[in-house]
């Protein structure tokens, strides 16, 4: 019998980045994504899905939810769990770059600011968007792809809306939990401080919404104050983010 070929980081980088950006609902090998990526790295579809469902069962937030994984996480596995978990904008641009069959960055790479003023050129842009787009992607499959707020479905109209503004906290900046899916007006409320969710993750107005008086205004927003936000399958607010927001973003 031949011996299991071990899996290799840019391997278990693509499973990372797969787990990352699919529902959980999604970890089968009849995902066509899991196929042409098992295919790319010479794995059977199996093999692939069967290595995301143990990553799920690395999990927190998915584990108590009763939805397991076979339990069957390797050494290396639970290592790069641990390394995902304290370097996110690293992780993040390594598992995109492996996704995308490219070389992983170097880490001076990976921490690069990028230049997104006047004279930007076009392989920095590619860089950050490629950072972005995964995190983007975690945070709308955490969400199963609806708004938090609303449950509108509509791709096009979801925004991965950062709780500690992107300025602010470069570590925080690819974290999931940095993140909520909303729609393309609530994420522009919640930027400009003119909304926020308390402990309880409940939708809190600001006074300058609450004194507007159009009818729009009472429909999208006043109806909807103490409106919960759907709980996520996975990564849930960091609720030290969501209080920095409050404090210093929320216009009171």
């Amino acid at each position: 019998m031949a011996a299991r070929r071990p899996w290799t980081r840019g391997e278990l980088l693509v499973a990372f980045a797969l787990y990352l950006k699919l529902p959980f609902g999604q970890l089968h090998a009849r995902n066509p994504e899991i196929t042409a990526q098992a295919a790319r790295i010479d794995r059977t579809a199996g093999a692939l899905a069967m290595k995301l469902v143990n990553i799920a069962s690395l999990d927190d937030s998915i584990t108590r939810t009763g939805r397991s994984g076979l339990r069957n996480a390797s050494n290396a596995d639970r290592e790069m769990w641990a390394e995902m978990q304290s370097d996110w904008p690293a992780f993040i641009a390594a598992a995109e770059a492996a996704l995308q069959g490219i070389d992983e960055p170097t880490a001076s790479e990976a921490a690069a600011e990028p230049d997104l003023g006047e004279g930007r050129d076009e392989p920095i842009i590619a860089k950050s968007r490629r950072g972005q787009s995964l995190f983007r992607q975690t945070v709308l499959s955490a969400y199963r792809n609806q708004c938090a707020l609303t449950r509108l479905a509509e791709p096009q109209l979801l925004v991965a809306s950062h709780i500690i503004p992107w300025s602010e906290a470069p570590e925080m900046r690819l974290n999931p939990r940095n993140g909520i899916a909303l729609n393309a007006l609530h994420d522009k409320a919640f930027d400009r401080g003119l909304i926020t969710f308390d402990a309880d993750l409940r939708l809190q107005i600001s006074p300058v919404l609450e004194a507007n008086d159009s009818e729009f205004a009472e429909l999208a927003f006043q109806t909807r104050a103490g409106t919960q936000l759907v709980v996520p399958d996975k990564f849930a607010p960091s609720e030290a983010a969501l209080e920095h927001h409050r404090k210093h973003v929320f216009v009171t």
